[in-house]
């Protein structure tokens, strides 16, 4: 047996690595004794990270504790697969750091439910996030293994896939060909898949006892944990993919990025990626260019070009100038090339043998927990969008569902700063935009004054300032101040809320603590950023709450992806109207005295039905 020995917080650790039936009789023993002691931490080495791709491989399973690593070698096959289950099916508990991966990998490739595994799962960069949710770029610890172990465990800890792909470029490989094309007796391969699980193990309880020290409820945890099966379960079921029309969308995206560019060239714009040509390009126009960028050039980012464009941050338009015709060539050039690379192509790259598409879902993505879908990054669609989604299909013989949180953001907001107004009319059933209009405008406000009291509501939610809600609305500066004003004074509360979450916060270490006791940290020169992180924190809550309900009304099965405040479902066209009403239930109930509630959309086959298209 190869035994590989290392330094770990002025400890020698050991890493074993068996080779024969006797030396993997000799792990078994260890993982009985280990699993008397407490959880074991379980990690996978793997060919990549596109879990569901053709010819994926799961190369070695490891295990261990805080002193004794066993690297098991199951793409040997045999003995050493036998082993690695006996312990994975018997073993009570496990650590894993980004256990999602995990248990995606051991299900479709070890034959290890997804269901069986998880509830046995502690996770520690679950455990991490809701410590300090910040990344290392916002002032936070991060929550990969490397920082986290270097800031819990020992500031030496080494950069285990820093310095495989050094390892890599060594043998001739590349990052992406490294993990399937490096050797299997690789000493350096195998001490650092080794030395990841005993760092896990002496991770989790310095975990355990920051948030214990933090005050952050068990019961938060185990949501977490919850919500992160429920989006791997999502994950595992994946989506249809209509790869002849995603061939045909590729190409007709391919065409219209190339006209486009064309149509900018005649403007002296050689590449449409070029900030230098499209600034003076139109400036030569007779526009006038005033923002510049940190570095001090002229800006011409997407959202200049969408006002000279005459739209706004959807791509609607404002009519209030004649459309910049270069600024138009370029935005969609742009656009046509981003959705093809990030969408057709990807679509098209991942898709999985029976057809399938499997977006990763990440349950805690954001500081404020709001969850994110990549590759693709479906949650950065426009609202309006029917063509990308036009790709995704519900299973055979079913249709599309939608089932979306009716002004949820508001709503929360209304809730946590106990806004009397808004609250009363929420509860008469009254659009709120309509209903903030006519309070800031008047009973004789128009289209225009709707949208801009949608604008400053959003505003508030999401912490975007006037020059923001200026771009949104396409209104005049001056009259967005006013309106600004205006609203502050007929929901005072906001304002006064903002003001206390900010002195409780510098109280307490710049944390705003959530409505679901959620620590949300805060950027001392961005405290007033308090509304937005309490209420999008409260409303991936309300989400999260609302997946564990339709998991509980037996809706698991049909639940495809959550996008923003949205669930989409791919349901049996026969039973689609029952199983909408269920969603519906799922998604409505009561918060700090405001009715959340929902509305089911029932589409066809496609995503994109729900929006327009018409398959």
């Amino acid at each position: 047996m190869l035994i590989y020995r290392h330094n770990v917080a002025g400890d020698v650790v050991n890493v074993h690595v068996p080779a024969t039936p006797e030396e993997l009789d000799e792990f078994v023993s260890w993982a009985q004794r280990a699993n008397e002691r407490g959880p074991i931490a379980l990690d996978t080495e793997t060919t990549g990270l596109d879990v569901f791709s053709d010819g994926y491989r799961l190369r070695t399973v490891q295990f261990g504790d805080a002193r004794d690593a066993w690297v098991i070698h199951w793409e040997r096959g045999g003995h050493f697969r036998r082993a690695a289950l006996q312990v994975l099916t018997k073993a009570r508990r496990f650590l894993i750091h980004n256990a999602a991966f995990d248990w995606l990998v051991l299900d479709r490739h070890a034959g290890i439910p997804l269901e069986d595994l998880a509830p046995r799962t502690r996770d520690t960069k679950v455990m991490a996030a809701l410590v300090d949710p910040r990344q290392p770029q916002e002032g936070g610890i991060g929550t990969g293994l490397k920082p986290l172990s270097a800031y819990y465990v020992d500031r030496t800890a080494p950069d285990t896939q820093g310095d495989l792909t050094a390892v890599f470029r060594g043998l001739g490989l590349t990052k992406a060909t490294g993990w399937a094309g490096i050797d299997l007796d690789h000493p350096t391969y195998n001490l650092y898949a080794g030395l990841d699980v005993i760092l896990t193990a002496r991770l989790e309880p310095c975990l355990t006892s920051a948030l214990s020290q933090v005050g952050v409820r068990d019961r938060l945890v185990d949501y977490e944990h919850e919500i992160a099966r429920i989006c791997a379960h999502m994950q595992r079921k994946g989506l249809v993919l209509d790869e002849v029309f995603t061939r045909e969308l590729d190409s007709a995206l391919s065409e219209d990025a190339r006209e486009n560019a064309d149509k900018a060239a005649r403007y002296g714009v050689d590449s449409v990626n070029s900030n230098k040509q499209i600034a003076e390009a139109l400036a030569g126009m007779g526009e006038t260019l005033t923002e510049r960028t940190a570095g001090g050039a002229v800006k011409v980012d997407k959202s200049v070009l969408l006002a000279l464009a005459d739209m706004d941050l959807q791509w609607k338009r404002l009519g209030i100038r004649d459309a910049n015709p270069l600024a138009l060539a370029v935005l969609r050039s742009k656009r046509a090339g981003k959705w093809r690379s990030a969408y057709a192509d990807t679509f098209l790259e991942t898709v999985d043998g029976t057809g399938r598409i499997h977006p990763f879902i990440g349950s805690l993505a954001a500081r404020t927990g709001r969850m994110s879908i990549t590759r693709p990054a479906l949650q950065t669609l426009p609202s309006s969008d029917q063509m990308i989604r036009r790709c995704l299909l519900a299973d055979e013989g079913h249709v599309m569902v939608s089932t979306d949180f009716k002004a949820v953001e508001m709503r929360v907001l209304a809730a946590l700063a106990d806004v009397r107004r808004m609250k009363e009319a929420i509860r008469a059933g009254e659009d709120l935009h309509d209903f903030t209009a006519s309070l800031v405008f008047g009973p004789d406000f128009t289209e225009s004054h709707r949208k801009l009291a949608k604008g400053i509501g959003f505003g508030k939610v999401y912490g975007g300032g006037a020059g923001t809600i200026q771009r949104q609305t396409g209104a005049p500066m001056a009259e967005v101040q006013q309106a600004l004003a205006a609203y502050d004074r007929v929901y005072p509360e906001i304002k006064r809320a903002s003001a206390r979450w900010q002195r409780e916060a510098r109280a307490t270490g710049m944390v705003h603590v959530s409505a679901t006791g959620r620590r949300l940290p805060l950027d001392r020169d961005r405290t007033y950023a308090v509304v937005n992180y309490a209420c999008q924190s409260a409303a991936r809550d309300v989400l999260g709450q609302s997946m564990l309900n339709m998991e509980a009304a037996g809706l698991l099965e049909y639940m495809r992806l959550p996008i923003h405040d949205e669930m989409l479902a791919s349901v049996p066209a026969a039973d689609a109207a029952d199983i909408a009403r269920e969603f519906e239930k799922c998604m409505t109930f009561d918060l700090f005295g405001v009715p959340i509630e929902s509305k089911a959309d029932i589409g066809k086959r496609s995503w994109g039905s729900l929006y327009g298209a018409e398959f």
